[in-house]
C-alpha cells in the first residue's frame, strides 16, 4: 500500500480536553484475526483496529481460505478453516506488519503446503531470524533471505520444545504457541522478563488450554479452537499519544473511553504517574480476559518531574518510548532511557530519529547506543519533522508540536495512517487553540 508523501502541519495547542473513544487495539485485533480465521465457526468483532496492520493479517488469513466481510455497522465477521488453511497461489503480504509475518509463520510451519510470506521495504529489512530459530528447533522447514523477509515456509509435522528466546518478545512467544498448539506434546516458551499476554488470553477465549507459571508458558497440542463474538478494547498504544499531550498542559483533563488496560501492556500509567501526571481509572471490567477500563487523564499544575526508564520496563514501554522521549523537553528534570537497543531495529532506527527530530526543535538530547537522555526545562520551538516514514515518530513529534513555539511541519505524516487512520482528527478534537 503506497500513499503519497504527506506533510501535516501542527499548530501549536493551549490545551488538552474532551473524551476519546479510541480504535480497537492492535495486538488483540491482530491475534483475534488469526485465531477466528484458524477456527471452527463464526466470530464477529466489533471495534477491530482500523489500522492497515490488522487489515493485512485479515487479508492473508483470507488468502488462506477464511471468509472475512465487513458488516455495514463496522463489525467484522469472520468463518474460520476450521485448523486447515489452503494453500494460497499468491505470496502472502504482510505489508509492513512485523506483527502479521512473526506470529503467522508459527500457524503455517503445522500446516501442509508451501507459503511464501513477503513485505514492504521497511519490513523486510527487519530481523526474522528470532522466529526462524526456534520454528527449525521445532522441525520447521523454513528458508528466510539472508535473516529477513522473503519467508517461505514448507509445513510439515512438527515436535514440541522448550524454549528461552534470547530477547524476550511477545510475538516470537506467538509464533512458538501457534506452532505449539498444532503439536503433539506440550511447547513451552520461557520468559526473563514477561512481555504482552494478549495471545495467551486469546487462545483462552477461543478455548485453548494454556498453563501459565511465573516465568513460562505452555501449551498442549493439538487443540481446536472455537470462534467467539467480541469487543476489542480500545488501543493503548494509540492512546499514549493523547496522554502524553494531556501531560503537557497543566489544566487538561482528557477522558478515555473503554480503553484496553492490560497489566503486561500497562506500564504507561506507571511512568506517567511517577512524572507526576493524575490518572485515575473508572469503571474497570473484565471482557474475554482481558482488562477495559475508561481513563482520566490531568496534568501536574507545577508541571511534570522527572523519571528513568530502563531494564524490563523499557521493554514493556518499547512502543512509548519515543514519545515519551519526545515530551522530555517539557519535564522539569528530564526523560533518560536505557535498555532499549530494540528501538534501533523497529520501523525505523527509532533512537537516531527521536535525536534527530528533538534537535531539530532547538532541544539538547544525548543519544547511546541503547537509549537517550533528554534533559527537562527546555523551550521547543516549531520545526520540520523526518518521520522517516515511521507512524510512532509522526505522532510523537505532532504531540511534542503542541508545547512548541511556531508551527511544526511533520514530514511522512501519512505513515501514522498505517496504524492509526484518525489520529490527527482526534488529536484535533481534543486540543484547544
Amino acid at each position: 500500500m503506497h500513499t503519497a508523501a504527506q506533510e501535516r502541519i501542527i499548530r501549536p495547542a493551549r490545551n488538552i480536553m474532551g473524551s476519546l473513544r479510541l480504535p480497537g487495539d492492535k495486538s488483540i485485533s491482530h491475534r483475534y484475526a488469526m485465531l477466528s480465521a484458524f477456527a471452527e465457526g463464526v466470530s464477529r468483532f466489533t471495534n477491530f483496529s482500523t489500522g492497515a496492520d490488522c487489515a493485512s493479517t485479515l487479508a492473508c488469513m483470507e488468502a488462506l481460505g477464511a471468509k472475512v466481510h465487513k458488516l455495514e455497522d463496522g463489525t467484522i465477521e469472520v468463518t474460520g478453516v476450521g485448523g486447515r488453511v489452503t494453500e494460497s497461489n499468491a505470496p502472502l503480504e504482510c505489508g509492513n506488519s512485523g506483527s502479521t509475518m512473526r506470529m503467522i509463520s508459527g500457524l503455517l510451519a503445522a500446516q501442509q503446503g508451501r507459503f511464501t510470506l513477503i513485505g514492504d521495504d521497511s519490513l523486510s529489512r527487519r530481523p526474522m531470524e528470532r522466529i526462524g530459530k526456534p520454528l527449525t528447533e521445532m522441525g520447521a522447514r523454513l528458508t528466510l533471505t539472508e535473516g529477513h523477509a522473503p519467508i517461505v515456509i514448507d509445513g510439515t509435522k512438527l515436535h514440541s520444545i522448550d524454549f528461552t528466546p534470547p530477547v524476550p518478545s511477545a510475538q516470537v512467544k506467538t509464533c512458538v504457541l501457534l506452532a505449539g498448539l498444532q503439536t503433539q506434546g506440550t511447547t513451552t516458551v520461557r520468559e526473563a522478563v514477561r512481555t504482552r499476554d494478549h495471545s495467551e488470553l486469546a487462545l483462552r477465549a477461543f478455548g485453548a488450554k494454556i498453563a501459565r507459571a511465573q516465568a513460562s508458558v505452555s501449551i498442549e497440542g493439538p487443540q481446536t479452537l472455537r470462534g467467539i463474538d467480541a469487543v476489542v478494547p480500545g488501543d493503548l498504544s494509540s492512546a499514549a499519544f493523547f496522554m502524553c499531550a494531556a501531560a503537557l498542559f497543566p489544566n487538561s483533563g482528557l477522558l478515555l473511553d473503554s480503553l484496553g488496560l492490560n497489566p503486561t501492556r500497562a506500564a504507561l500509567l506507571d511512568v506517567l504517574t511517577a512524572l507526576g501526571v493524575h490518572i485515575a481509572v473508572l469503571n474497570l471490567e473484565e471482557v474475554h480476559a482481558e482488562l477495559v477500563g475508561t481513563v482520566q487523564v490531568s496534568a501536574p499544575a507545577g508541571g511534570m518531574g522527572s523519571t528513568e526508564i530502563s531494564g524490563s520496563l523499557a521493554a514493556q514501554l518499547i512502543d512509548e518510548l519515543p514519545v515519551l522521549a519526545a515530551i522530555g523537553p517539557y519535564t522539569s528534570g528530564g526523560i533518560r532511557i536505557r535498555d532499549a537497543k530494540e528501538l534501533r531495529v523497529k520501523e525505523s532506527d527509532r533512537i537516531a530519529l527521536v535525536a534527530k527530530n528533538l534537535r531539530a526543535m532547538g532541544a539538547e538530547v544525548e543519544e547511546f547506543e541503547d537509549g537517550l537522555d533528554v534533559p527537562g526545562g527546555q523551550t521547543l520551538h516549531g520545526a520540520t519533522i523526518d518521520s522517516g516514514g515511521d507512524h510512532r515518530i509522526a505522532m510523537a513529534f505532532s504531540v511534542a508540536a503542541l508545547r512548541a513555539e511556531g508551527e511544526t511541519i511533520i514530514q511522512g505524516a501519512e505513515s501514522a495512517a498505517i496504524s492509526f487512520p484518525e489520529f490527527f482528527n482526534l488529536l484535533d478534537l481534543v486540543a484547544e487553540r
